[in-house]
């Protein structure tokens, strides 16, 4: 659990194909209300809020009533979590592929 006092871990959150298109859609707009996220998928409304509440609970997602509506919208800090551990694996892996290529360059010789 972070810092946030989150309920669910980040990398579970994102773990799931239908809850990354999710992200991705609210990160193209400010907010989206339920109805207009559960058209981008071949799923019924209450899947899509399911998706939404897991997101919710990593921190991912924030919500606010507008009259009878719920709005959605990206809270991006949680993922900073996961751009760490991916730029973590990205410095080993350039590392061993420059160890790799001084090995085949010392075999050329």
């Amino acid at each position: 659990m972070s810092e946030n006092n989150q309920l669910r871990d980040v990398f579970d959150a994102i773990a799931d194909p239908t809850r990354r298109r999710l992200i991705q859609l609210l990160a193209e707009e400010e907010e989206m209300p339920l109805h207009e996220l559960t058209v981008q998928f071949q799923m019924g409304r209450t899947a899509v809020s399911k998706h939404l509440t897991i997101l919710k609970e990593a921190g991912l997602v924030l919500d606010r009533k507008a009259g009878r509506e719920t709005r959605f919208r990206l809270n991006a800090a949680p993922l900073r979590e996961v751009q760490d551990w991916v730029a973590f694996y990205s410095k080993f892996w350039s590392a061993n592929m420059l160890r790799l290529n001084r090995l085949l360059e010392e075999e050329e010789l």
